[in-house]
């Protein structure tokens, strides 16, 4: 029998894995929502959730907002899990669920560069992680984005790439910046030099869908499916037997990125998601329409991408300051 501080030992967390990987949500929606339901069940004296409602979820989430002071947007994660729980994978149909009161998220106006800071962040960036910070603030692409664009995707002739799985699982295209197009093209010819030094050991493979690999066997070995970005150190699958590489992992950049808006002297926030901002800022600032940046980044609603006209509303609004008149 478990105790309150002990992580629930039933299959539920099992069916929950299952669920989501049905659904193809992404590893970081399993972690956050195993996690939050393993939290919801323990605060609750790991009583199974067929025992506990309304009461028991607004206690939880109160004891985030209280004790834990987790940000809005946390609490209203929490709460989408555990919504995923009983309506997913329990299959309760329950009138409370639509009830539960959620957080009020915060509006935060999103931090952008100005192109002069943009160029002094690219300028302290060398190699790997200046093409993909190029492509960051260029294209508009969030870092998972970046970092998992494969060989195949690239279009050189028309001046785009497909973006596979973004946000929502959904694939759109994205602009190949022409200024970064013959360092890609290099970076490209030097993945396939790896990948034919690879298949020589016995290796160059890319992990891919179970589904696809199961009706392409051969896939995962073929220079096409090969990541832009490869990592430098091969693994070995252990079900397969086969050496593959990963993409280069994500902080590599996030801390390169980090480090050169120190090194430029940056005094506001430097960071990967930043670049992604003030792409769609600047675009915005050069009269492009809201829709238009929407369908670049990859927005569901646009009201998402109107975020981006408060920074360049509250910039000065148009409005002269008195003292400026004295």
């Amino acid at each position: 029998m478990n105790t309150p501080n002990q992580a629930p030992k039933s299959k539920l967390l099992t069916r929950v894995r299952a669920v989501i990987k049905l659904k193809h949500y992404s590893k970081a929606t399993e972690k956050a929502y195993v996690s939050w339901i393993k939290q919801y069940i323990i605060f609750n004296n790991t009583n199974h959730p067929s025992m506990m409602g309304k009461k028991e979820v607004e206690s939880f989430l109160t004891h985030l907002a209280v004790t834990r002071h987790v940000a809005p947007s946390t609490q209203n994660q929490a709460l989408a899990a555990i919504l995923f729980l009983y309506r997913d994978v329990l299959r309760y149909t329950l009138p409370w669920l639509d009830n539960v009161t959620r957080a009020k998220p915060k509006v935060n106006i999103p931090v952008v560069l100005s192109q002069n800071e943009v160029m002094l962040v690219l300028g302290n960036l060398s190699g790997v992680q200046k093409i993909m910070a190029q492509l960051l603030y260029g294209a508009g692409l969030r870092l998972m984005e970046c970092c998992k664009l494969r060989i195949k995707d690239l279009d050189f002739h028309r001046g785009q790439f497909c973006v596979r799985r973004g946000k929502g699982g959904k694939d759109r295209f994205a602009i190949l910046p022409q200024g970064v197009k013959e360092d890609l093209m290099k970076q490209v010819e030097q993945a396939r030099i790896m990948h034919k030094k690879d298949l020589i050991r016995g290796a160059g493979w890319v992990q891919l869908d179970k589904a696809f690999s199961k009706k392409y066997p051969n896939a995962g070995n073929s220079f096409q499916w090969q990541w832009v970005f490869p990592a430098t150190r091969i693994h070995i699958d252990r079900e397969s037997g086969h050496g593959w590489r990963h993409h280069l992992h994500q902080s590599v950049l996030q801390r390169a990125v980090k480090q050169a808006g120190r090194d430029a002297g940056i005094t506001k926030r430097v960071s990967c998601h930043v670049l992604r901002h003030s792409f769609a800022t600047h675009l915005l600032e050069a009269g492009h329409d809201i829709r238009t940046i929407q369908e670049l980044l990859g927005h569901q609603d646009v009201r998402t991408t109107m975020k981006y006209t408060h920074v360049v509303e509250n910039g000065t609004m148009g409005v002269r300051s008195p003292l400026d008149r004295l």
